[in-house]
């Protein structure tokens, strides 16, 4: 755990941290060069938490140097609410912290590594190594890891619509393979399922969901269970495409999860904890 170096310059200069950066000339936060939205009051908050990374801020610090005493506003909600939208922007969790550690009943602790303002060579460079211990994954836009996840949640609600307007002909498969409409009932429970999940995760992609690493983690088990009983969906049409071609799509279709996986990863690097 370093702590920022002091500043001669007359600048209050920039603390890093992961992938993040706050600029206390500008009072902006940076995420890979990029602005995040975050308000005055949060951001005093952060600031201090960065200057006293690995230090407890106890909660009367942080009343007395930014709640003055003749503010008249509930300080408790108004702290909580401070360190709940730090926590958003950064893709953090109160439960599994990896930035913001909450102390119970004293404060808050900044867990992360964080370094000051250095020569424009090096601060290049350090954007590009993350302190997440995943730089094993290759650099990509932001935008087009989201547009991939994006049309791979496209591609199975197809699946599962196409499925569900011709079940007759699933149900005729079932019962000719089986003698009973054991496999119209999968697709059916399956496709009802997948549905409302697929739709959740396109649009948390689209409108670029802070949490989204955090939350694909905790149902990922589910999504993979799903999606490889999906990746036999080729076979139920095999006197139609054949069995060479059958087989390659279910090949390709049991890596997809996985391929989802990498894609949301990179995407949103700075909400992970040993998580993916």
């Amino acid at each position: 755990m370093s702590s920022p170096s002091p500043n001669t310059t007359g600048k209050l200069g920039i603390l890093r941290f992961g992938i993040f950066e706050a600029d206390l000339d500008l009072r902006e936060l940076r995420k890979q060069g990029r602005r995040v939205r975050l308000q005055d009051q949060p951001f005093a908050v952060l600031v201090l938490l960065l200057e006293r990374a690995g230090s407890i801020v106890t909660r009367e610090d942080l009343r007395e140097r930014l709640w003055p005493a003749d503010t008249f506003v509930d300080f408790d909600h108004s702290l909580n609410t401070a360190v709940n939208k730090i926590r958003e922007v950064l893709g953090d969790s109160a439960t599994n912290p990896r930035f913001v550690e909450t102390i119970a009943r004293r404060g808050y602790r900044f867990m992360g590594e964080v370094s000051s303002s250095e020569p424009p060579a090096v601060a290049e460079v350090s954007r590009q190594v993350f302190t997440d211990g995943e730089t094993e994954l290759p650099a990509a836009h932001r935008g087009t890891t989201r547009l991939l996840f994006g049309l791979i949640q496209l591609m199975y609600l197809i699946f599962y619509l196409e499925a569900l307007l011709h079940w007759q002909g699933v149900d005729r498969i079932s019962h000719s393979d089986t003698g009973a409409p054991l496999i119209l009932i999968v697709v059916l429970v399956t496709a009802g399922v997948g549905i409302p999940v697929r739709f959740y995760l396109m649009s948390a992609a689209a409108f670029d969901y802070a949490q989204l690493g955090i939350k694909f983690h905790k149902i990922f088990i589910a999504i993979l269970a799903l999606d490889e009983l999906w990746a036999i969906a080729p076979f139920l049409i095999l006197d139609r495409i054949g069995f060479g071609a059958a087989f390659a799509a279910t090949a390709a279709l049991l890596y997809v999860p996985f391929a989802e996986r990498t894609l949301v990863r990179m995407a949103y690097r700075g909400s992970q904890k040993q998580n993916l």
